[in-house]
């Protein structure tokens, strides 16, 4: 976990106080049980789970939540059917293009994290010009997970890290954890209070393994196209029934 900084000691307390959790990670699992439930194709449970996104960040923010992260696309999914790889590439671009206008306006600043070097250079380009129209927004943080594993984000740090010490520019008694959280994809971003994963699963699946180390899980039944606002609250209410103690003394 990264050094504590005030500024984040601040965020943390003054959400504590508040009873909100100020970022909220999301596993968005279940899209293909949903669409072989209606006998649809799993292309069709993925455009609902675009549409369920849409809802959570509207929620997120209704409930005062300042940062979401979305789980949308892992480096294990290339296994995957090269027409649904295919079709969630789209997605993500048809979401740009529709989602990125309104976002803008609404002070949304928007970052990808995963490593990009698979996609295509289209898609590439999309994802930079997202990042930098919404770049100077500062009234809620989106990242959208996609090529994303937690594992293959901490060996590309390592590796960076690596390579500076290789040249000299690093020396060993440097290499801290605020060093090594400053080469995530995550570099200043405030670390997940809450992860929820979706259709009743109950694995971290290779997600945000550095940041999430003191976050809260919340594994909800409901696949991810039905997530609506109700279970965004429930998933809240349950983390704000429990104690966070950081490694320290609870209450007596």
């Amino acid at each position: 976990m990264p050094a504590p900084t005030p500024e984040r000691n601040d965020a943390k307390a003054a959400g504590a106080a508040a009873g909100v959790a100020l970022h909220v990670a999301i596993i968005m699992d279940g899209n293909g049980r949903w669409a072989a439930a209606r006998g649809l194709p799993r292309a069709d449970g993925h455009r609902a789970g675009v549409e369920a996104a849409r809802r959570a960040v509207e929620a997120a923010r209704d409930l005062g939540v300042t940062a979401l992260t979305l789980y949308s696309f892992s480096t294990e999914n290339w296994r995957r059917p090269a027409g649904e790889i295919r079709d969630l590439m789209n997605l993500l671009r048809q979401f740009i293009f529709q989602d990125l206008p309104t976002l803008k306006k609404e002070g949304v600043r928007v970052r990808v994290i995963g490593d990009r070097a698979s996609l295509d250079p289209e898609l590439r380009m999309l994802v930079a010009r997202a990042e930098g129209e919404t770049a100077g927004n500062e009234r809620f943080l989106l990242q959208i997970a996609f090529n994303y594993g937690g594992r293959d984000e901490i060996t590309r740090a390592a590796r960076a890290i690596a390579k500076e010490a290789a040249a000299g520019a690093l020396k060993p008694e440097e290499v801290t954890e605020a060093a090594f959280a400053a080469r995530l994809d995550t570099a200043d971003a405030p670390e997940p209070d809450l992860v929820i994963r979706t259709s009743g699963e109950k694995r971290i699946s290779n997600f945000l393994l550095w940041q999430a180390a003191y976050a809260e899980y919340v594994f909800l039944d409901v696949l991810w196209p039905d997530f609506d606002h109700a279970h965004f609250v429930r998933a809240l209410e349950e983390f704000h029934g429990r104690e966070r103690r950081f490694g320290g003394v609870g209450a007596a």
